[in-house]
């Protein structure tokens, strides 16, 4: 197997890289800031329901740093807005995959590589301190299943998915890997909720934001899979355990307005409804709504939870 280089190893990537290294594969991740210092100085502390451990994961700044060559195979797992900063960084021809919510990454990808695979991400873990990334799902860390971008399964994407399956998660090639990945989008609608609200008493906007989701895929004519297939996907594969008797907080859009990133991803996932909504005639009031609430939010370092749902809904 190539040298698995995991771009972007916040809580995705840091726990990814740390799986991958305990299971014996040449592995490198690339981090940055306070993050990538702790991780250099201490090593990356994984800490799951069943172990807290530190691990000397090799890391490095940049993909210069790292020495990434087209031999290698880059598994992005930054945030959807620092992808294209991210791609510009990298050797020509080395292969891409994309590990992230969203579905423009891939496109994104394929304007400056030939080989581009899509992951479609259910894998819940949480990046709150520097140098330290929990994973909170047991028996399996999660579910990365992945494909050729736009479709097809290639030697890569084989290869990926043995090295995934052998390092505690569960990875299916699929030739029609975007059909996942947007079934997940219309799941990571909620997170913009999530962060806004908190968790209570949110079901009737995260109703209304999927509803919204669906009319503008389906007036967009993009293929999804359903959730009866999602849910024989994941079945009882995955189980939130406490780490240290605390339950998991919230998802990544809810860290990042935590940790004060003054980003979040929103743009790349209600905003795709939202644009696909302005293309094809769909009306997406709550998605925009909670598009701009988040922003907003993000870039005031407001915490998570400062408006309840009736107050959003109100609005709209």
């Amino acid at each position: 197997m190539s040298r698995l280089v995991v771009h972007g190893a916040g809580g995705i990537g840091g726990v990814l890289a740390a799986r991958l290294f305990q299971s014996g594969h040449d592995v490198v991740a690339i981090a940055r800031g306070a993050h990538l210092d702790a991780w250099r100085a201490r090593g990356l502390r994984l800490q799951t329901g069943d172990e807290d451990v530190v691990l000397d994961v090799p890391v490095a700044g940049s993909p210069a740093e790292a020495k990434v060559t087209a031999d290698d195979v880059v598994i992005l797992t930054m945030k959807s807005q620092d992808t294209v900063a991210a791609l510009a960084e990298l050797p020509d021809g080395v292969p891409v995959v994309c590990a992230q919510n969203g579905v423009s990454n891939e496109r994104e990808a394929l304007r400056r590589f030939e080989r581009v695979y899509g992951i479609c991400v259910m894998c819940p873990t949480q990046f709150l301190e520097p140098g330290v990334v929990q994973a909170n799902s047991t028996p399996i860390t999660g579910l990365l299943d992945i494909g050729r971008y736009p479709s097809g399964v290639d030697d890569v994407a084989e290869r990926v998915a043995a090295a995934l399956s052998a390092s505690t998660y569960e990875s299916i090639p699929r030739p029609d890997i975007m059909r996942w990945k947007h079934t997940k989008l219309l799941m990571n609608l909620g997170n913009a909720v999530q962060a806004v609200c908190g968790s209570g008493g949110t079901k009737a906007l995260t109703d209304r934001v999927r509803a919204e989701g669906v009319a503008a895929l389906e007036a967009a004519g993009i293929p999804f899979a359903s959730e009866e297939e999602d849910r024989a996907r994941r079945a009882d594969r995955m189980t939130i355990k406490p780490i240290a008797g605390a339950q998991r907080g919230g998802g990544s859009s809810w860290q990042s307005l935590a940790r004060g990133t003054g980003a979040i991803e929103t743009d790349h996932l209600n905003g795709e409804i939202v644009l696909l909504g302005r293309l094809h005639g769909v009306p997406t009031p709550a998605n925009a709504l909670l598009q701009r609430l988040a922003n907003h939010a993000a870039a005031e370092r407001r915490e998570p939870g400062f408006m309840t749902a009736d107050e959003v809904l109100a609005q709209l």
